[in-house]
Order: structure tokens, then C-alpha cells, then sequence
């Protein structure tokens, strides 16, 4: 069984839901209590064995390349103060030279076109693909315990949630034919279905696992909602010839790309943090009772 070592992470939307935040700042860049979203992302990616990171990127994106480089002036001036804290915590996160890629999709055709831009730098091996607008909490990061289930599964997997039965016309939803544990063998993928037609309350939750020939399912796909290449679409098709699992995977996780998930992220981080948790609460448990 190969190990999964390489993994696409599709950063070139423009974070429309979450404007006019996003006007001129990535939106992968917003923090998230004291650290840009990006980094939990990264951090979950390394976390599962990830050892190189391939970012899709569009115009005004230089400043995540910037944040995962080496700021000299910055880290002299740190020095200098005697701030050491601050810089070691600064070099704790830099990546490895070489552990990470970036290609231009030029044009937004969509998140599968997005990730068919990767295929040279991945190659004929099975890869992960991380969405930059979902961050998970869990003691195990989502995506090592997906890697953890490749181990036994092989093919392709997809990461899902329980929601709510009233819920499941907002998500893309899993069709599932059996279940084992927290594993699903699963036969299609819903997109927003009818409440009363939807198979079942799973949804997708931005992690997959993926064998390499999506790359020429993806080369010749069609466009799909919006006018997009839809990535979904092109799993679909795989679905014929390859075996598809869903990862009910534990943890929480946050939609940041819109206004209210952002600020639940916000919040959880904030009373997780280590140094600054307990403050944090404080802060949130008055804010709250003054506005009652």
C-alpha cells in the first residue's frame, strides 16, 4: 500500500462569501485567534505523514509563499529586541526547503481544475487534498486518521460529518451501502439534496483521499454547477471503476469561509489556546453578558 505523501491544498478562490475582509488579504491569511487559518490546515497536513505540500495559487496570493518563507529583516529585528520567544516560535514553523510547491491555476475553472493543475508535481501516486476553508479540531487530525484508514482500505476516501436531518439540503451528501464502524463503502455523492430524498446525513467535509487517475477524469470533465469543473463530478465518474470510502472522521470542524463558521473557529481556537485559553473565556463570557 503506497503512503500517502503529497497532498494539494487549492488556494486561489477569492473568499467572496467573507468580503470585504478578503478585499486585499488572502483569505487563507484571516487569523484565527493568533495564527493565519492556513497553518491549522498545514499543520494537520504534516501531522498525517505529508511530506511535500503542492498550494494552488491565483493572482494576490504572494502572502501565503511569504508566510511558509524566511523573513530576514523580521527575524533580525527580533534578535535584536532579544525576543526570542517570539522567533524560535517563528522558526518552529517553518517548513523544510523544498516541502512545498506552487503552481498558478490563472483562471478560476473550479475546484477539480484546481486540482488537475497539481498533476505533474504529483504524479502517478495516490494524493490528499486539503480545502483551506475547513479547519478540524480533534485530538487526531482528520486527515491522519484518514491515512490511518487508507492503510486498510486503499482506493479513495472521503472525509464526512453527521448533520443534522434538517441540514442535509445545505451539503454535498454520501450514498452509502455499508457501514463498518466509522467506515462507509459508499456507491454516490448527493449534492443539496431533498430533505425528504437526501440517503443519508453525511456529509462531505472538505478531506480526500484520491488515486491518481482523477487527473484524467478531471482532464476531459465536463462543467458542471456554475459552470465550474467540479471535483465531485469527476469523483463520481471514478466511482465505476474504483472503490470509494467515507471516513466518519472525530472531531469538529469550521467552514471559515463564511462569516459565522469563522467566528465559531475564532472561538473554539481562542479557549484552546494554551497560553491564552483561559483569558480568552473570560473575555468571551463577559462580552456575552454584557450584551444579554
Amino acid at each position: 500500500m503506497n503512503k500517502i505523501k503529497k497532498a494539494v491544498i487549492p488556494v486561489a478562490g477569492l473568499g467572496t462569501r467573507v468580503l470585504p475582509a478578503t478585499k486585499s488579504i488572502p483569505k487563507e491569511m484571516l487569523p484565527v485567534m493568533d495564527r493565519p487559518a492556513i497553518d491549522y490546515v498545514v499543520e494537520e497536513a504534516w501531522e498525517a505523514g505529508i511530506e511535500h505540500i503542492v498550494f494552488v495559487t491565483g493572482r494576490g496570493k504572494g502572502a501565503i509563499e511569504d508566510h511558509f518563507d524566511i523573513a530576514f529583516e523580521l527575524e533580525a529585528n527580533l534578535q535584536h529586541k532579544n525576543k526570542t520567544a517570539i522567533l524560535a516560535d517563528l522558526k518552529q514553523h517553518l517548513p523544510k526547503a523544498g516541502s512545498m510547491s506552487f503552481v498558478r491555476q490563472q483562471s478560476p475553472f473550479g475546484l477539480g481544475h484546481a486540482i488537475w493543475c497539481a498533476r505533474d508535481i504529483i504524479g502517478d501516486e495516490p494524493f490528499a487534498v486539503l480545502l483551506p476553508d475547513v479547519l478540524i479540531k480533534g485530538k487526531l487530525g482528520a486527515l491522519a486518521q484518514m491515512t490511518e484508514a487508507f492503510t486498510k482500505t486503499g482506493g479513495n476516501i472521503i472525509a464526512v460529518d453527521e448533520v443534522p436531518e434538517r441540514d442535509v439540503n445545505k451539503y454535498g451528501i454520501i450514498d452509502p451501502v455499508t457501514q463498518d464502524g466509522d467506515l462507509y463503502k459508499i456507491r454516490g455523492m448527493v449534492e443539496k439534496p431533498a430533505i425528504d430524498s437526501a440517503p443519508s446525513n453525511l456529509k462531505i467535509t472538505g478531506r480526500y483521499i484520491l488515486q491518481p487517475e482523477i487527473f484524467d477524469l478531471l482532464a476531459d470533465q465536463q462543467s458542471g454547477s456554475g459552470g465550474e469543473i467540479q471535483l465531485t463530478d469527476a469523483m463520481a465518474r471514478m466511482m465505476k471503476s474504483q472503490p470509494f470510502t467515507a471516513l466518519k472522521y472525530h472531531g469538529v470542524d469550521f467552514d471559515c469561509g463564511d462569516r459565522l463558521g469563522y467566528l465559531r473557529a475564532i472561538a473554539h481556537f481562542a479557549l484552546d489556546h494554551k497560553d491564552l485559553g483561559e483569558d480568552a473565556r473570560n473575555i468571551l463570557v463577559t462580552a456575552l453578558r454584557q450584551n444579554q
